[in-house]
């Protein structure tokens, strides 16, 4: 009985192994010891822009149906600025409609002759990367593509994205779009972007227009009479074959492939009120950009935890205050207007300390700031500043993360009469001073 009893035991531990090590466990690793099958990768904060991981993230390349994400910030931002509605209908150019047609490209296929809306559009162009829909809504926001594709380069300035060309409003080759490419650019151009751009276009798409998300998170979608799954493997899909790849927070944000780009994903998940974007680019199949992606998440959350380094009301010791020039008070306190909050490396907490950078303009010759002070009025910005030896710095190509730096309370301008018994103290204190120096040198 008792050998019955240990071989139970024995089979129960072996069950209890195998189901531990198929449970993916976070990857609690140092930066250098994450190893990514990506060409390019980077990791995101996506409330401060702080980047925790980096795999040569300046490298411009193809970045295929990831580009969609520029055109559906543009779409949103149409509908915010009142140019289109989600319920503005447009019909399918013959454009548009070779490309849905294709079988070789992305899409479920369109109809010509039919009103759609935008929302029906845009729902098939973020849930499964369909391409004719992109063209469709590209050609109703701007009148064609060619004139879209400007758009997009000027908005990529405006957001301030290092590396980017957009030639067109999909990401596929040009080559692959023949005589239609759009007007102005190189038919044999392809769209170009680097992993920090890409995650700063993320960053700027789910910060200015939430709501992307609620759609990029949709697990399927009814389009022209079929339901068609998201491209996303990581959300919680009912396939038995894709609940492998499923990841807890994940919400979006764009996959992509073409044979120049091979397979890459923008992702972002969110878990106990920290969010995070990544992107992995030319990786080697489907599901490699997935693995590599939950490779970048587990360290993120595993290695990372949020935490209020300095707060609202924070003081730099002996900088607690600044001298005022023509006020009934002396001095001001100062201090930070928001505290300074983001993910830390686990024990880096002590290697961040403030700065304080005084607006110039605000200060006379002395060095004072000049009153009449209003409490809350801006005197300059507070900067974090990281003094340990690796830092990856900030999507927006800083290196420091700046708050207001405010005055606590007003002070009020002297009146008249006091400000010329302070001038006239000041005078016979120039003359008495000058004496004394005169009559030192009498005897020196």
């Amino acid at each position: 009985m008792k050998q019955i009893y240990s071989k139970l035991f024995m089979a129960l531990l072996v069950v209890l192994v195998t189901t531990a090590s198929l449970i993916r466990q976070p990857i609690l690793t140092q930066a250098a010891e994450l190893e990514l099958d990506a060409e390019s990768a980077i990791l995101v904060d996506a409330k401060t822009g702080k980047v925790l991981y980096a795999k040569d993230p300046d490298i411009a390349l193809p970045p295929a149906s990831m580009t969609k994400m520029m055109s559906e910030y543009l779409v949103l931002e149409a509908i915010e600025n009142g140019e289109i509605t989600w319920e503005t209908t447009t019909q399918i150019s013959d454009y548009a409609y070779s490309i849905s047609a294709n079988p070789e490209f992305s899409g479920i296929g369109l109809t010509q002759d039919k009103n759609y809306s935008v929302k029906e559009l845009y729902e098939a162009m973020a849930i499964f990367s369909d391409n004719g829909t992109t063209i469709a809504l590209a050609e109703l926001v701007s009148g064609s593509e060619g004139e879209f594709v400007k758009r997009m380069n000027k908005k990529a300035e405006e957001m301030g994205l290092p590396d980017y060309k957009f030639v067109n409003s999909t990401g596929l080759d040009n080559s692959s779009l023949g005589e239609n490419h759009p007007e102005g650019t190189d038919p044999n151009g392809t769209d170009l972007l680097s992993a920090r751009s890409l995650a700063l276009l993320a960053y700027n798409l789910i910060n200015d227009f939430p709501h992307a998300l609620d759609i990029s998170s949709r697990i399927e979608d009814d389009f022209e009479g079929y339901k068609v799954e998201n491209l996303n493997w990581m959300l919680p899909h009912k396939a038995t074959y894709l609940k492998q790849f499923y990841y807890e927070g994940m919400d979006g944000l764009k996959t992509g492939y073409t044979g120049l780009a091979g397979y890459t994903f923008t992702g972002t998940a969110e878990r106990n009120g920290t969010r995070l974007i990544s992107v992995v680019m030319r990786t080697d199949s489907k599901a490699a950009r997935f693995e590599q992606t939950a490779k970048l998440m587990d360290y993120g959350f595993g290695q990372f935890t949020n935490k209020e380094l300095f707060p609202a009301g924070y003081q730099l010791k002996k900088q607690e205050t600044l001298p005022v020039a023509k006020g009934k008070e002396k001095t001001v306190n100062i201090s930070l207007k928001e505290g300074f909050s983001l993910p830390i490396n686990n024990g880096d907490e002590e290697l961040y300390k403030v700065e304080y950078k005084i607006n110039k303009d605000k200060l006379n010759k002395d060095g004072q700031v000049v009153a009449p002070v209003k409490k809350g009025e801006k005197i300059g910005t507070a900067e974090l500043v990281y003094t340990g030896d690796s830092d990856y710095g900030y999507i927006f190509n800083s290196d420091h993360l700046s708050v207001d730096l405010v005055a606590d309370e007003s002070v009020e301008k002297s009146n008249w009469f006091m400000l010329t018994l302070g001038a006239i103290g000041d005078f016979f204190s120039g003359i008495f001073s000058s004496i004394v120096d005169t009559v030192k040198g009498w005897f020196s």
